[in-house]
């Protein structure tokens, strides 16, 4: 529909529910090609899912970065998408799963996947039913990105400092910057699927 139509409301929420489509799109696909090539799903998750949802933010940032004089609007597009990921892409779907299992509490489903599963604490096991999620690797996972995270946010005060701002600057340094910060994403991929391997796959 045209922005204009209902104050652009209309646009919204037709556009949100597009990108629902696609990402769950995507999702599917790339489960399907893990399963071809014989991944599990952790590692298909971290690769061709990961990949495939954040594309369309990568684009989105290089639009705003070539676009606005600050780099405020690209860092603040990753940040901000990123937290709706976790916080509401999270959030949202694990309440749902905690009010479903508190309204119909313990059955035979629930008893087949956690009655006799070690990992989960005796008293919770004998209870009257949880939404329960383990955690695998996203310890692991987590302590990684919020390393490398690290890295990347000092890489910017760096450049702050020395060249008066997070984008652009001297040819030689912005190239060797993107060359890091991709680095920085192979290593976190490789860490992570490593370890997955390891023990969930």
């Amino acid at each position: 529909p045209p922005p204009t139509s209902c104050g652009g409301w209309l646009a919204f929420y037709v556009a949100l529910g597009f990108i629902g489509f696609v990402t769950a799109l995507i999702s599917d696909l790339a489960n399907l090609l893990g399963c071809t090539l014989d991944m599990c799903n952790a590692i298909t998750a971290i690769t061709f899912v990961a990949l495939g949802t954040s594309l369309p933010d990568t684009f989105a940032s290089k639009t705003a970065a070539t676009q606005d004089p600050y780099a405020d609007a690209s860092i603040v597009n990753v940040t901000g998408s990123n937290s709706v990921n976790v916080f509401l892409g999270l959030g949202m779907p694990w309440m749902l799963g905690s009010i479903k299992w508190a309204i119909s509490g313990r059955d035979a489903e629930w008893d087949e996947r956690y009655a006799l599963d070690e990992d989960i604490a005796l008293d919770i096991r004998q209870g009257s039913g949880r939404f329960i999620v383990k955690a695998g690797d996203l310890g692991y996972s987590v302590g990684i990105f919020t390393a490398f995270a690290m890295v990347c946010l000092l890489i910017l005060i760096l450049r702050r400092r020395y060249f008066k701002g997070e984008l652009g600057g001297p040819r030689i340094w912005k190239h060797l910057t993107a060359f890091v910060l991709i680095i920085l994403w192979i290593s976190y991929v490789a860490l992570s699927s490593w370890k997955a391997a390891q023990g969930y796959c």
